[in-house]
């Protein structure tokens, strides 16, 4: 079920503040202050946050807003980066794919939407870098080699996997946490639903 809002009423605050909007709002300002403790890169709620908002929060501009903003204002403590753009670009389009999830949300679609984020923002970052760094040729040669360099990145052990998989295995477990959380919270009060 989606989280609604009707901002054309009179009630304004009560049609936004529903039980449901408050409980998907608190989920995802919790996940973003999960990127604050210490963790191995990339192995964070991001991707989660952006799936799970898309796939609840009824407005959809509100969609793009919400866990945006959470991840804008963790990153506001953390610091900014110069890859924040396709960064970004990437959880604005993971956004679009809880949009298409909201169709039928169960535990396949829900693995299947949180690989599709982690590789799509594999790509996505990936392409940045090698666009800005000076160690890859400007050449398909160099791009695959950048893809390449991002799959071993931190296969050391002391960070994870590596840099991708600690992706892939942070969505999952997030997105798990955050939809099975969010669907135990439905069954035990109704008023979610609604």
């Amino acid at each position: 079920m989606f989280v609604t809002f009707n901002l054309n009423s009179t009630n304004m605050n009560k049609k936004i503040l529903t039980p449901g909007f408050t409980y998907v709002v608190t989920v995802i300002v919790l996940a973003a202050v999960a990127r604050l403790i210490p963790h191995w890169p990339n192995f964070t709620p991001v991707a989660a946050i952006a799936l799970f908002g898309g796939t609840y929060i009824g407005k959809k501009y509100l969609a793009f807003v919400v866990p945006l903003a959470a991840l804008f204002l963790s990153d506001v403590i953390l610091g900014f980066y110069g890859m924040m753009p396709a960064v970004y670009i990437s959880f604005i389009l993971i956004v679009c794919i809880g949009f298409v999830l909201r169709r039928n949300v169960n535990p396949g679609t829900v693995v299947a939407a949180s690989l599709s984020g982690s590789v799509l923002f594999y790509l996505i970052t990936n392409f940045a870098a090698w666009l800005a760094s000076p160690l890859y040729p400007q050449n398909v040669q160099g791009l695959l080699q950048s893809y390449i360099a991002g799959l071993a990145f931190f296969n050391n052990g002391s960070y994870g996997i590596s840099f991708f998989l600690n992706e892939v295995i942070g969505s999952l477990f997030y997105n798990g946490l955050l939809f099975g959380s969010y669907y135990l919270a439905r069954l035990r009060f109704p008023a979610l639903v609604r």
